[in-house]
């Protein structure tokens, strides 16, 4: 697929709540329909929850992996991760680093237009982040920096709005 011109990020904790999970694929099912792209992670949880509900309607996708990271990855992580040498293993360095394709697309020059994630912190910004928003943080670092909004589905006024997208005939 070539880079994604109009493109959302869905991601979030491996731990969100059934009802977000679900809310999550409906989302994507509709965005899907109107052929806006999915970026996400594969990981269990959110990222699953959107690439069930882009898979159903036959979506547009992108979906990166730890295993397809470079090296300008890594290091747009390690400038947004704020802790960045806590993180002892390469394959926790390359989660992170994912996270860049995510936002910014294969080759980090192709921005998303939104973030829709859950973390169990409610976090939609580098200074809103912390420990308990987890590996999503980095995405939500970055997004900020390029001016990206961020729905966060932990917030009641996030939910509430993307409930109303998807109900919308």
């Amino acid at each position: 697929m070539s880079p994604a011109v109009n493109a959302y990020a869905g991601i979030g904790s491996r731990q969100t709540p059934d009802h977000v999970l679900e809310l999550m694929y409906y989302i994507a099912q509709k965005l899907g329909k109107m052929n806006v792209a999915l970026r996400s992670g594969g990981a269990p949880g959110a990222d699953y929850a959107f690439q069930a509900g882009c898979n159903a309607v036959n979506g547009p996708k992108e979906i990166f992996y730890a295993k397809d990271v470079t090296n300008a990855a890594l290091g747009l992580a390690a400038r947004f991760h704020p802790a960045w040498g806590a993180c002892k293993s390469y394959y926790v360095k390359s989660l992170h680093a994912r996270n860049c394709f995510q936002i910014l697309g294969k080759e980090l020059i192709h921005p998303c237009q939104a973030v829709i994630c859950w973390t169990p912190d409610g976090c939609i910004s580098h200074s809103t982040r912390c420990k308990e928003t987890g590996g999503a943080g980095t995405a939500i670092s970055i997004a900020e920096h390029c001016f990206i909004p961020v729905h966060n589905l932990a917030i009641e006024s996030h939910f509430i709005h993307w409930k109303k997208f998807v109900e919308e005939g």
